[in-house]
């Protein structure tokens, strides 16, 4: 598939998004960049709240595809998630259906499988077909997501890769992270992949580096076109002298999805 040339960026003012507007142009990608808030030194930007269903269709009209980052991204109450993360993503591929857009690429997270045992010594790595366990409503609207994107391409033909989003940051803050981490660098290249890879259907997929202590299988991915280029450990002796390895008897570090399964941080708005 030839790459897009224009791309709708929800959630651009956004940490995550943040950092795709800054690395994904070099791809040749021309952004459009949407988010209820402004997003600094970009006056064009679009203020448009997800639940206005009107405003979200002509954000949407005429792009090539769209990379979906927008909504709660911590733990909240039910009524906050259901409003930004299930209403909002129903809104989204309603105004890709009405407008024709072939491709979505919708940001899942690990914690749509956040209770996931991690694996340990030589356990297997986590497939992307293992049982979904959600970790917070937060990881339930991750689920709804994904299955909202298969019910759009077995009844109406849009293609979505959903990316099961460890964590983007510049470096590893924690000893688990350094399992799920995902560089900027190989966000963009991985967003890259999902937005050209041929006949993807609705593809899920693990998004990290290759790390060396990576939890999950980075094949389909892979398969995608994804070659991620940079790996946690180099952070390794800081962050264990710091926290200390993992300790499988610690409730926090049981999990895949960390300390979300027990004392998940709170979105602030």
């Amino acid at each position: 598939m030839p790459a897009p040339r224009t791309v709708l960026l929800t959630g651009a003012a956004g940490g995550l998004g943040t950092l795709m507007r800054g690395l994904l142009p070099a791809y040749g990608y021309d952004l459009r960049l949407l988010d209820m808030r402004p997003v600094d030194g970009e006056p064009d930007a679009l203020m448009v709240d997800l639940a206005d269903r009107a405003a979200l269709r002509e954000a949407v009209r005429g792009v090539d595809a769209v990379l979906h980052l927008a909504g709660i991204s911590l733990e909240s109450t039910f009524d906050k998630i259901l409003k930004a993360n299930v209403e909002g993503v129903h809104h989204l591929y309603e105004a890709v259906r009405e407008e024709g857009v072939p491709r979505v690429v919708l940001a899942s997270s690990n914690h749509a499988v956040g209770f996931t045992p991690r694996p340990v010594g030589d356990d297997p790595l986590i497939p992307v077909d293992t049982p979904r366990r959600p970790d917070t409503f937060y990881g339930l609207s991750k689920s709804f997501g994904e299955d909202l994107a298969q019910l759009y391409w077995d009844k109406y033909g849009i293609e979505t890769v959903s990316v099961r989003i460890g964590a983007c940051f510049l470096e590893p803050v924690n000893v688990r992270m350094m399992s799920v981490w995902m560089s900027p660098g190989d966000g963009a290249r991985l967003f890259h992949a999902a937005l050209t890879a041929p006949h993807v259907k609705h593809s899920v997929v693990y998004g990290s580096s290759a790390n060396t202590r990576l939890w999950w299988d980075l094949g389909p991915a892979r398969a995608l076109g994804y070659e991620p280029q940079d790996d946690s450990e180099q952070y390794a002796e800081k962050l264990i002298a710091k926290h200390g390895e993992l300790d499988p008897a610690n409730p926090d570090h049981a999990h895949l999805g960390g300390h979300f399964c027990t004392n998940p941080p709170v979105w602030p708005y």
